[in-house]
């Protein structure tokens, strides 16, 4: 059996790191451990250690005790990796393509939703490439509307089921 001082932890972690420490660079720019970059992005740490695999540019920096850690370039990367892959839907080989085809610089600075969707299957593709303007970039509208459309055959389809 333990006794109690041996099992009692500390009530509080310290979150200040020294001066000149790990948690800055030389400049004085603040680091993130993987921990607390996955919390800020909403994601597990080991996402961002999957997504280093599949994104060759995204590279923390890496302390001589193997620690990661983040700066603020690298959380613009992973929130934009985040946007792709969650919100716009892409798969990781469609935004390794669109990354490559844009740049990561122009990607990183484009608004959310400008990122052409190519779908997996030809009648995605197609209805895709239909709704897009001249720029190949689906407006919001047509994003609503098939959106709609999506949820209406869903619902159909549900009522098929029964």
């Amino acid at each position: 059996m333990t006794s109690p001082a041996r099992t009692a932890r500390p009530s509080q972690r310290k979150t200040a790191r020294p001066r000149g420490g790990a948690g800055e660079a030389g400049g004085g720019e603040q680091l993130l451990k993987i921990g607390e970059a996955a919390k800020a992005l909403g994601v597990e740490a080991y996402v961002l250690r999957f997504w280093e695999t599949q994104f060759p540019f995204l590279r923390p920096r890496h302390a001589q005790s193997k620690h990661r850690f983040y700066a603020a370039q690298d959380l613009e990367t992973l929130r934009l990796i985040k946007r792709l892959l969650h919100e716009e839907r892409f798969t990781i080989a469609g935004a390794k393509k669109y990354i490559r085809e844009v740049g990561l610089e122009r990607a990183l600075v484009a608004k959310p939703g400008q990122a052409a969707h190519s779908g997996s299957t030809t009648a995605r593709a197609a209805s895709s490439e239909a709704a897009a303007g001249p720029s190949g970039v689906v407006s919001d509208h047509t994003r609503r509307t098939l959106a709609e459309v999506r949820r209406e055959l869903e619902s159909l389809h549900k009522l098929l089921e029964d």
